[in-house]
């Protein structure tokens, strides 16, 4: 029986190459979303790959969600947590509303989503857990404390639930993506991209989004059962804490 592996944020960006470098895995794949039901149903032709929507920073929304992808696809082996929104500006400036959407969705929704799934890996002995953290969850950045404290927060959990299961076949690992080649890059004027981002990356070039796929579908196999608490750094060697 194929695994089934569930993507939060899963039909656009790194989310949507995470789904499909999945599926060619042989994997059984939901990928859930948010709101822009037009990338969802393109994602969804494209690649045949069933998509389910809602808000990963509600409770309930995830437990009826994931409740509704098992009755489809059958229990979550591996549960990615990518889902993730920024909204940028100086702390001085920064309103409730922008601190708590960013830590709702990019750290809340780890607890949201995870324990839904926790309870059924540790019966099943069997679990993989992979977070989506981020460069700057590590190193901070000017205008995103909001951010960085959520996906700092994202390696602190899995550290820790790493820990509660390594007995029960379980692992839990978290991915810190550098500056990776998406819509959300991409909206930074191509001038400041050459001028002040690339400059700093010693491969010389923003990453793709099938390099954290690649990742992910490492951390996922069952070969990578050895594997647990560590922080894959995926930057073009930008930063290594």
């Amino acid at each position: 029986m194929a695994r089934v592996a569930l993507v939060t944020g899963g039909t656009r960006g790194i989310g949507a190459a995470i789904s499909k470098a999945m599926k060619a895995a042989g994997y059984k794949v939901a990928a859930s979303y948010a709101g822009n039901d037009a990338a969802a149903e393109k994602f969804k032709a494209e690649s045949g790959i069933p998509v389910y929507k809602w808000d990963v920073a509600s409770f309930d929304a995830c437990a009826a969600g994931v409740k509704q992808v098992e009755a489809d696809l059958g229990p979550v082996d591996v549960l990615v947590n990518n889902a993730g929104i920024t909204k940028d500006t100086a702390f001085h400036k920064m309103t409730l509303e922008q601190w708590n959407a960013v830590i709702n969705t990019n750290l809340g929704s780890l607890f949201n989503m995870t324990r839904q799934v926790i309870e059924g890996m540790r019966a099943r002995k069997f679990g993989r857990v992979i977070s989506i953290s981020s460069i700057n969850g590590q190193k901070g950045q000017f205008g995103q404390v909001n951010y960085s404290a959520a996906k700092a927060g994202d390696i602190g959990f899995t550290k820790a639930l790493a820990l509660e299961n390594a007995k029960g076949g379980i692992t839990v690992n978290v991915i810190c993506p550098g500056y990776i080649n998406t819509e959300m890059v991409q909206a930074v004027p191509k001038d400041v991209l050459e001028k002040n981002v690339i400059p700093q990356i010693p491969v010389n070039r923003l990453g793709e989004p099938e390099e954290i796929a690649r990742a992910v579908v490492f951390l996922a196999a069952d070969e990578a059962g050895f594997i647990t608490g560590s922080t894959l750094t995926v930057n073009g060697g930008q930063y290594h804490a």
